[in-house]
């Protein structure tokens, strides 16, 4: 059994200009964010041409860097480079966790304050910039959650579903596409994939929160190793609140709990929050854009024997 696994990654964003750019303006969401599963050995980001930089975190947590350029460039490029330990997670009963209803009902108003953890999960209930809360939404994952199901169970099968259901075919959608759109043709990406489960669970009065990371590339140590769906790009995925065991991870794209494929970056309530790059520019015209994203894993090391 694999305990932990090292992987070295390279992200690299690349935009060329028509014209001239004057001032640009650039919130990355490029460093790793720190978990109780992984751990950051190193990371760096290079960008041609310089500029000042300045580091913080955002409103859920997660580390950002700001650029600002104030030297004339037709074009721009953003070099991220890591080494991530990546530990195995515990195998969660399902069964195990509160029936569905009674953690929506959690979220309910009342005159005493919620626990903390219930108050910071509230973050994630209500509609967000590209997840609005629809009645097909609701109607899509019906059979999912009957009365009394536990919640991570009713979660895994919405995994399920939408895996069987939706074809992965990227090109066919942008950032811009709706949920209702996506539910239409069944079909996108990991991202669509995401903001599709994020909207069945939130209708449902539940927390869900959006994860942007990458996943696991062709294996250098094990050939025979299949690739992750999305290898080659960022990646996302979605996370639940599913008391008592907190938030869990569940990537509906390659139907299966995030782990020791996974490398998260940071979370939000959908793609808006936690986009690679975006920022401003005063001129540039017409541009064009290409992404590279490299997930190499270069070590393995095994649990230790009697580990779960």
């Amino acid at each position: 059994m694999i305990g932990r696994v090292r992987y070295r990654l390279r992200h690299v964003t690349r935009y060329t200009y028509a014209a001239e750019v004057m001032i640009s303006q650039q919130l990355l969401h490029l460093v790793p964010r720190p978990a109780p599963y992984q751990r950051c050995l190193v990371h760096t980001i290079d960008v041609e041409p310089a500029g000042h930089r300045t580091d913080g975190t955002d409103a859920f947590g997660n580390p950002i860097v700001r650029l600002e350029i104030d030297v004339p460039h037709t074009s721009l490029a953003v070099t991220s480079r890591m080494e991530v330990d990546v530990h195995a997670r515990p195998r969660l009963p399902a069964h195990e966790s509160l029936a569905w209803e009674r953690v929506a009902d959690e979220f309910r108003y009342r005159a005493v304050p919620p626990a903390r953890d219930v108050l910071d999960a509230a973050r994630f209930r209500y509609e967000s910039p590209h997840v609005h809360i629809k009645r097909d939404c609701a109607e899509f994952g019906a059979d999912c959650f009957p009365a009394g199901r536990p919640l991570l169970a009713a979660a895994e099968a919405l995994m399920h579903k939408i895996h069987a259901e939706f074809r992965y075919e990227p090109g066919t959608t942008t950032v811009g596409t709706p949920v209702s759109e996506v539910l239409r043709e069944r079909r996108g990406v990991c991202q669509d994939f995401a903001h599709v489960m994020i909207a069945c669970l939130r209708a449902r009065g539940l927390a869900a929160r959006y994860v942007s990371g990458y996943v696991r590339g062709v294996s250098s140590l094990d050939a025979s190793d299949p690739t992750p769906v999305g290898a080659g790009a960022s990646h996302a995925w979605v996370s639940v609140w599913a008391p008592p065991f907190g938030w869990v991870d569940l990537d509906p794209t390659n139907d299966k709990p995030a782990g020791l494929d996974h490398v998260a970056i940071a979370w939000g309530r959908d793609f808006a929050d936690v986009s690679p790059l975006r920022g401003t520019i005063l001129g540039g015209g017409q541009h064009t854009l290409a992404v590279e994203v490299t997930v190499e894993r270069i070590a393995i090391v095994d649990a230790p024997p009697g580990a779960d």
